[in-house]
């Protein structure tokens, strides 16, 4: 058996509308998502700036606007720190999940629909966690931040892995959504149903003043703004107004990076992985904290500060 590789790989864990290459081809009986030509408007995110940045050539080229709620720190982990890690989770069995993906979970039984929480076998979250919790500490961006639960997510590109647009849970999980990339860089596509207006600022010359900014958006500095202030005319910017359906955001994650999703990115912005941009074989192991119900103050608080107790003990394995 290959490393990575559980039992059951050849089986598939879709259930409803779902799909992965496995049922597409009639294992699971399910039929193969139509193919619909995007009509949105694409952008890329810059990490430098904190923007959003239309794509050369399209109708989107010379125009951004800002897309706060991001924190991109690349080379979050070693090499070997990453070799290590994979190896640690691939010990663990991993399980069966919806659109090609396998699952390891770490954390308490929900169930978000009817919004009732059960601690279950949750026994914490996994030991090699603790040294990546630690270094998480010393980012702005992740001030206070006490991860409750860990998913990892195996993805690849021969069971057509993905994972549909969506928000995250806001019941039980509060704002920072943290992700750790590892094995092969990817695509975090950020779209909104929303029907709103959002402003096109024109972007005049993209490698002047705008590349010279220096990375302040994880520490929480505001710095969008001055980055469109050249393009404008008498003192006032240029701008177009479109509707947030009518845009994707590309976000770029590179191997090893970890990223903080929270704010605007968090609850205005689906986030999706689509099957597209998985190369080859990509684990994830996304971070959650508690909302303010769970959190001091909260109605739930005493709930809350078990599972805490739980899951930083790091002695956990996967539910």
């Amino acid at each position: 058996m290959a490393p990575g590789e559980s039992r059951a790989q050849d089986g598939c864990g879709c259930k409803g509308i779902r799909s992965c290459l496995l049922c597409e081809d009639g294992v699971g009986g399910a039929a193969a998502p139509q193919s619909v030509t995007s009509r949105r408007r694409s952008f890329i995110y810059s990490p430098v700036e904190g923007i959003a940045l239309g794509i050369e050539n399209t109708e989107s080229s010379g125009w951004g606007f800002p897309f706060p709620g991001v924190c991109l720190i690349q080379d979050f982990v070693t090499e070997d720190e990453e070799r290590e890690l994979v190896q640690f989770m691939d010990q663990e069995e991993w399980k069966l999940s919806q659109s090609g993906r396998r699952k390891q979970d770490f954390g308490p039984k929900v169930n978000f629909k009817k919004q009732r929480l059960k601690v279950g076998n949750f026994t914490g979250l996994p030991s090699y966690s603790q040294a990546l919790y630690r270094r998480m500490k010393q980012y702005a961006a992740l001030e206070g931040f006490l991860p409750v639960e860990q998913c990892n997510l195996d993805y690849n590109q021969d069971r057509g892995s993905a994972i549909d647009p969506h928000f995250d849970d806001s019941w039980l999980w509060g704002e920072r959504l943290v992700s750790l990339n590892l094995l092969s860089s990817t695509v975090l596509t950020m779209t909104s149903d929303s029907i709103d207006g959002i402003q096109l600022l024109p972007i005049v010359d993209s490698s002047s003043e705008l590349n010279n900014i220096k990375s302040n958006h994880c520490s929480g500095i505001d710095i969008t703004q001055s980055s469109f202030q050249e393009n404008a005319v008498d003192g006032k910017p240029q701008a177009k107004v479109i509707p947030y359906s009518d845009v994707d955001v590309a976000i770029h994650l590179p191997r090893r990076s970890l990223v903080v999703v929270y704010g605007d990115a968090r609850y205005k912005w689906k986030h999706a992985i689509h099957r597209e941009n998985i190369k080859q074989r990509r684990v994830c192991s996304t971070f959650r904290e508690l909302s303010a119900e769970f959190s001091s103050g909260g109605k739930e608080e005493k709930l809350g500060q078990m599972l805490l107790e739980i899951a930083l003990g790091f002695q956990g394995t996967s539910v």
